[in-house]
């Protein structure tokens, strides 16, 4: 069966989240451990971990995943966002290790005009920093962008040149966006298509190194650079490309995390349903 889930609240205390995954039928979730949308950090407790840590081992759902919060900016020009970005991204490594949770995904943020080059530059001294400071198990996945203005991270070799020069490679790895990488250009809806997706990101990156996919249809059409996300299936990639997608063994034995709506139309329960009907029609 495909391991598959959706982004769940942790609002009350941080070990509701596995209950909420768990009601949704996840066997995978993601989470932010903090408020996404501040800089505070409310520190965890140490009954906090444990309850989250037991719920993760009665349940059985695994891997949980971390997501970084909305407002780091890895590529900051400016150090008044990135002296505060640096430092959230060594709080998060340290909060996952406590939760034991294996995987913190990190958007690669924009140069805001400052140019790829100084952009790179940016990330790959944050990331640097930040494993010298925090020695854990804890690995740090890069997720490929939409591709939007000033973004980093929108074409593989970018992702690729940003690993060259990370001193600790073997703690970083990837997280496929579907909908980003769609938005991007690179076409998935056919076999011929995703197979040749598929075969440039080993040339370039290396399947090794993808240990979780974000799967999301795309609101938007190809090479369009723009990131929205919409339900499996009623997007531009369409049910017959998410069957496509869910047959390629490079994908459907990964970790699968949907970040989609939830509106009159659908809810999360609905579109892992329908994940899981789709992946069953091989």
């Amino acid at each position: 069966m495909v391991r598959v889930g959706v982004h769940v609240s942790i609002a009350g205390s941080i070990d509701k989240a596995v209950d909420r995954a768990q009601e949704k039928g996840c066997n995978t979730f993601q989470i932010f451990t903090r408020n996404p949308r501040g800089w505070k950090i409310k520190e965890l407790t140490e009954s906090d971990t444990a309850r989250f840590i037991e719920k993760l081992n009665r349940t059985g759902i695994f891997p949980p995943v971390d997501h970084m919060p909305y407002l780091p900016n890895l590529s900051a020009p400016t150090d008044d966002v990135y002296e505060k970005s640096v430092p959230a991204l060594i709080e998060e490594l340290k909060r996952c290790d406590s939760l034991q949770i294996p995987y913190l995904v990190t958007h690669l943020g924009s140069h805001r005009g400052s140019g790829k080059e100084a952009g790179l530059r940016r990330i790959v001294d944050a990331i640097n920093t930040a494993f010298s400071e925090v020695d854990n198990g804890v690995m740090l996945l890069l997720e490929n962008t939409a591709g939007t203005k000033n973004s980093m991270g929108g074409t593989f070799e970018d992702i690729r040149d940003i690993m060259a020069r990370i001193e600790h490679k073997e703690r970083i790895g990837i997280c496929f966006d579907t909908c980003h990488a769609f938005a991007a250009g690179y076409e998935l809806r056919t076999g011929k298509s995703l197979n040749a997706t598929m075969q440039h990101f080993d040339e370039v990156i290396g399947l090794e190194h993808l240990k979780l996919i974000h799967l999301n249809d795309a609101k938007a059409g190809l090479d369009s650079r723009l990131d929205r996300h919409e339900h499996i299936g009623l997007g531009y990639i369409g049910e017959d490309g998410f069957r496509v997608i869910l047959k390629d063994e490079r994908i459907r034995e990964l970790p699968m995390i949907l970040e989609t709506p939830v509106d009159n139309r659908r809810g999360d329960l609905d579109n892992i349903q329908k994940v899981r009907e789709l992946a069953a029609q091989q």
